[in-house]
């Protein structure tokens, strides 16, 4: 969010501060211009030993001719010598006010880096002792400059601590869009003068304008009044370029501006005063039609591919959907962003051509976007001006540069206002505030309200509405909701009272979705893994990284039939995913269809500060729809693990004895967890031949023949693109809208027995094809209710096992509900079993 840094002694000079500074903040802040901060220039100035000065004399220094000695009257009883190497006093100079420290104040070092702090002390230079210092802006925390010292107005009293003359409080605002009117100095004292029950003085500017009339020397064309609805333009001649005043530049320094010189800063103090951007044109620069004078400027769309040079000295190429100010020879300003460099002010400049226009704000936040030319005048234009503004501003600023460059103003202005804004008025019902708000308050008081907002109110109606009149400036307002807003923000959300609702509560209704996922990332934490939010929207090198294993031979029909799941369509046909027109950055374009590259990100970014990594996000991916505008949203869970098995504590593993890493089984596990807590059904795993996980190292999620999603090891190249260490990445991807309806409906329960297990185990040699998975599943559909628990604790491949074969060894537990069972019950049991698979799938007993 913008924000509006206000300098109280600025403020003061359009409405009285009356309350508090720290009571008015909270009250802003609780009206919607939320204050985060009040600053003090000055408050760590010491009073009696930080003061205006003023130079008796300054002398030549013996022994250095870098140096001076001033001599300073500070308001003692004698005056202080001091040795300074300013390059803004000279020997001879006397009479300037200055900044001056005597022994003991405490500054910042100016010839050190950062804020660092000194104390002055007596100190011999080069033989001459300085007893204080005459400061620059740097050594005060003003700003970092440091070339010279300050020096003040002539009428500077002598002795004043210079906390009284130079300190300045600032209230820092931050500006939420439908606030933007407070994006100035005006807009601020207007919401201050009705939220505390004061008139703001705000009266329009007026300029003494003696030159030649400026008919006849510049013309104004608008091409394009959708995109500009007014422009006007003065002329100021005879200017001389030089520093502001320095009251000007403490102003900008504390609204957070540099002072360059002073047209800029004029333009700029306008700008930060009533809200207008202003831009200066050197006059004698602009061309007319065919070369010739008068300039005329023409308000236009761009042309594709039409260039210029910018005042950062950048060429840029522009597009036909950029507005230009041009004038006979072609492009001078990039309109509301920012000037181009043939038209620039510089030190040789002799007359002002002065613009103050309304731009489409639109338009213009997209240029600004597009161009990468963030400012603050880009920051107003986008968030909308009141095209009414243009005239107060020109001649404010135009009233400046008489005063402070000794310019000549020609009379009247130029102004082409091809679309002129409809006045607003609304019909409003006082009873809607108690309607919306729940406050009833009496007319008197709504139109007390609306008046301090300097809204028009007129009776409409014999049933009592109101006739609203809304300002120009008010962009805002459109309907009596509107009216009603602003109506609760004066009167005071901490005056609503608190109310209970009158209604019967609404009736509480299940959403198994969000429990889903909610019990989902519940499972996960207690697996170990944290949970990560990351961005929606990647780039389209972020997908290409995944299937880098692919390399760029492959046809996309191709990637479909190797990844038909996760293959990202946006790689190689940007069409097939969601992108955005005008992304903030080209690394958030592509509106994400897997979530493992951005956990790939994350993992990457967080393996700098530490080794082990297990964390998953739950979050939505976006899935074109052939023929629908807009894409399916299904939620997705992801998971990326690597890194050490164990954390590391005090009773780990000796220095230096290698790490147990994770690996696929890591993965398997947690995920096996997860399944059986969310009541997944026939759940399976299918090796997968997958190019995103390092061969073997890959599985398909299945539940019965529905897949829910893929696990792996991340494949070494996929591994290398996105800079990862050499070590495993242990990644899943699950569709949990998928999952949801794949979960049991109802989960049933079984008394536990109470008569002990018989656990024996089984050795079976069968078909390497055959997955340990499908042995196990006819073990237990053989054995039926008798089997307990199983699980599989070898896996052999050698001598005493034929080729093609492997041998599975499990830990099987029979156990009976009614009775203990006996050797010969587990032996008919275990007969059985082995029969079966005999049966099914060729399985023999391993002899012993």
């Amino acid at each position: 969010m913008p924000e509006m840094r206000v300098p109280l002694s600025w403020l003061k000079e359009y409405v009285d501060i009356t309350w508090p500074l720290e009571l008015l903040a909270e009250r802003l802040t609780l009206a919607g211009l939320e204050v985060n901060a009040i600053e003090r220039r000055g408050a760590n100035w010491d009073r009696d030993k930080i003061v205006v000065g003023q130079l008796v004399e300054v002398r030549p220094h013996p022994n250095a001719d870098n140096l001076t000695i001033a001599v300073v009257n500070y308001g003692a009883a004698e005056p202080k010598a001091v040795v300074t190497g300013a390059p803004n006093i000279r020997v001879g100079d006397t009479g300037q006010k200055v900044a001056f420290a005597t022994v003991g104040a405490t500054l910042i070092d100016g010839h050190g880096d950062g804020q660092k702090t000194i104390t002055l002390k007596p100190m011999k230079l080069r033989g001459v002792v300085s007893e204080g210092m005459v400061c620059s802006e740097k050594e005060l925390g003003i700003s970092d400059e440091h070339t010279g010292i300050i020096i003040l107005p002539d009428d500077a009293p002598v002795g004043m601590p210079l906390q009284d003359y130079l300190g300045e409080t600032t209230l820092v605002i931050e500006i939420v869009p439908n606030v933007a009117r407070a994006l100035s100095i005006v807009g601020v004292a207007r919401e201050v003068a009705a939220l505390t029950g004061v008139k703001a003085h705000i009266t329009p500017p007026e300029w003494q304008a003696t030159g030649a009339p400026i008919a006849g020397q510049v013309q104004v064309e608008i091409a394009d009044p959708d995109l500009c609805s007014r422009y006007t333009a003065g002329l100021i001649r005879g200017i001389q370029i030089g520093p502001s005043p320095l009251w000007m530049q403490m102003r900008l320094r504390a609204a957070g501006m540099r002072p360059i010189n002073n047209i800029v800063d004029i333009t700029n103090y306008v700008m930060l005063e009533w809200g207008q951007p202003l831009h200066a044109f050197d006059y004698d620069q602009l061309h007319g039609r065919d070369g010739q004078k008068p300039p005329v400027i023409i308000v236009r769309r761009a042309r594709d591919g039409e260039q210029m040079t910018t005042l950062d000295g950048v060429h840029r190429v522009l597009d036909r959907n950029m507005l230009l100010i041009t004038d006979g020879a072609g492009p001078v300003a990039v309109a509301g962003v920012m000037g181009g460099q043939e038209s620039e002010v510089t030190e040789a400049t002799d007359s002002i051509l002065l613009e103050s226009a309304n731009f489409d704000a639109i338009n213009n936040r997209r240029t600004s976007q597009l161009l990468n030319l963030p400012s603050e005048a880009a920051t107003r234009f986008g968030r909308a001006i009141d095209p009414e503004l243009t005239i107060p501003a020109l001649k404010r600023a135009g009233e400046l540069m008489r005063l402070l460059a000794n310019g000549t103003i020609a009379r009247g202005v130029v102004d082409a206002y091809p679309v002129r804004p409809v006045t607003k008025v609304i019909d409003f019902r006082p009873s809607e505030v108690e309607r919306l708000v729940g406050v009833k308050l009496t007319t008197q008081e709504i139109t007390g309200i609306l008046e301090s907002l300097e809204f028009g109110v007129g009776q409409s109606s014999a049933d009592g509405a109101l006739r609203v009149t809304v300002p120009s400036y008010r962009l805002d307002v459109s309907m009596q909701a509107d009216l009603v807003e602003e109506i609760a923000r004066v009167y005071g959300s901490d005056n609503i009272p608190l109310t209970l609702m009158a209604d019967a509560m609404p009736p509480q209704r299940n959403n198994p979705r969000l429990q889903f996922i909610y019990r989902t990332a519940d499972v996960l934490v207690g697996c170990g893994l944290e949970e990560v939010i990351t961005y929606s929207l990647v780039g389209n090198d972020d997908a290409g990284r995944l299937l880098s294993a692919y390399g760029t031979s492959l046809p996309y029909t191709a990637l479909v039939a190797a990844d038909k799941r996760y293959a990202i369509p946006c790689v190689l046909e940007p069409g097939r995913c969601i992108q955005l027109l005008n992304p903030l950055t080209p690394e958030r374009r592509v509106m994400r269809t897997t979530l493992l590259p951005s956990l790939l990100a994350t993992v990457r970014d967080n393996l700098r500060y530490q080794k082990r990594i297990a964390i998953f996000e739950v979050a939505s991916v976006y899935l074109p729809k052939q023929g629908k505008q807009l894409p399916d949203e299904p939620r997705h869970v992801a998971i990326a693990m690597t890194g050490p098995r164990a954390r590391t504590w005090w009773a780990s593993a000796p220095t230096g004895a290698p790490d147990e890493m994770l690996d696929f089984y890591d993965l398997k596990g947690v995920t096996d967890t997860l399944l059986a807590r969310l009541h997944a059904r026939d759940v399976s795993y299918v090796p997968a031949d997958s190019l995103i996980f390092q061969p073997g190292r890959g599985a398909r999620i299945m539940s019965g023949d529905v897949e829910l999603g893929v696990m792996g090891e991340l494949h070494p190249v996929a591994r290398e693109a996105f800079d990862l260490p050499r070590q495993r990445i242990c990644l899943l991807e699950l569709d949990l809208d998928l999952l949801l309806t794949r979960a049991a409906e109802r989960v049933t329960y079984k008394p536990i027995s109470r008569f002990p297990p018989v656990t024996q185990d089984l050795a079976l040699i069968v078909d390497e094809a055959i997955p340990a998975q499908r042995v196990e599943q006819l073990i237990v559909r053989a054995g039926g209710e008798a089997i307990a628990e199983i699980r599989l604790f070898d896996v052999y491949r050698g001598a005493q096992v034929p080729p093609g074969k492997k041998s599975l060894a499990y830990s099987i537990s029979y156990q009976d509900m009614e009775r203990t069972l006996t050797d010969k019950a587990v032996s008919r049991i275990r007969e059985k079993i082995k029969n079966y698979l005999q049966r099914e799938i060729g399985a023999e007993l391993r002899s012993q």
